[in-house]
């Protein structure tokens, strides 16, 4: 932008006068870089809840519960109100997270034994995967090397 002229757009190829070249004396992030740190910031720290879709192939599905006898009738509950229920443990455990490690009254080695059992719990979870839209949003327990 400029002051006199508003917006102007300027051609990729047009000629520019290099006035003073500064070398990048430092390492420099890209805007998408910040961007998605900024993201998982927020995603980590804020209280709201962000929406989180089902993958398609789900959409509409139900969750059919059969028991062996076959004298017991079975349930059913539609698969978006599961998938719900599942998102929902997954936001609780962030928030549990979020306040073992901020909490003054458990020290270090607390903090990492809870931990610890936290991504054991997520990787108990990990089976849900299936029913995410995005990668992003699947559960990980610890990795295996």
């Amino acid at each position: 932008t400029f002051q006199e002229n508003g917006l102007e757009t300027i051609n990729i190829d047009d000629e520019f006068e290099v006035i003073e070249c500064v070398e990048n004396e430092v390492d420099t992030v890209s805007f998408y870089e910040i961007e998605s740190t900024l993201r998982k910031m927020l995603k980590k720290w804020s209280d709201v809840s962000e929406v989180v879709p089902i993958a398609d192939k789900w959409k509409g599905g139900k969750l059919i519960l059969e028991p062996a006898d076959t004298n017991l009738s079975s349930k059913e509950i539609p698969i978006e109100t599961f998938f719900h229920k599942i998102v929902m443990v997954r936001d609780r455990i962030r928030v549990m997270e979020q306040k073992i490690n901020a909490s003054k009254q458990l020290d270090d080695q607390d903090k990492i034994d809870l931990q610890q059992y936290i991504t054991r719990i997520y990787g108990s979870l990990t089976t849900f995967n299936v029913l995410f839209k995005l990668k992003d949003n699947h559960f990980k327990g610890a990795s295996s090397k």
